[in-house]
């Protein structure tokens, strides 16, 4: 499968993108994951928050959010990693990822990312450079851990 990949700036982005992305993260994470919690966080159109898309036409077939490190300890946080129900098995999660730590060493270089993992993908986000930092913890009832990438 291959994807045209677009990185907007919050500022940037269309109507129709916009809501494409909530429509994917609500149908993931609070339908299919059954969830229920407030997935518009207000963090969407903050400061420098980029949005990381990856299109099959005009379907979002990928996405991730990369939150500005001024609003976040120094840190880029890479969140909201989400691959569509009719994209997954294809490896566009690596892909995904792969694009998301470009665009933000391309953003803010030099600056560590951190994210949030669910916890039984720890050993995914270390293939990528990513170290556990403090303990699990549970978010909406997943067990999750913060992850650490140095840049440079």
């Amino acid at each position: 499968m291959s994807l045209d990949w677009v990185c907007k700036h919050h500022t940037d982005l269309g109507i129709d993108q916009l809501y494409r992305i909530l429509q994917l993260r609500t149908e993931v994470f609070v339908v299919e994951q059954q969830c229920p919690y407030q997935e518009v966080d207000g963090l969407d159109l903050e400061g420098d928050t980029c949005h990381l898309m990856g299109w099959e036409g005009n379907q979002l077939a990928a996405y991730l959010r990369l939150l500005d490190p001024a609003a976040h300890d120094g840190d880029v946080v890479i969140g909201r990693v989400v691959t569509a129900p009719f994209a997954r098995g294809k490896g566009l999660g690596h892909e995904l990822l792969m694009q998301g730590l470009w665009h933000a060493d391309k953003l803010w270089p030099q600056v560590p990312i951190y994210l949030s993992a669910q916890a039984h993908l720890q050993g995914y986000y270390g293939r990528y450079g990513f170290v556990a930092q403090g303990e699990q913890y549970l978010e909406d009832g997943i067990p999750h851990i913060g992850m650490r990438r140095a840049q440079g």
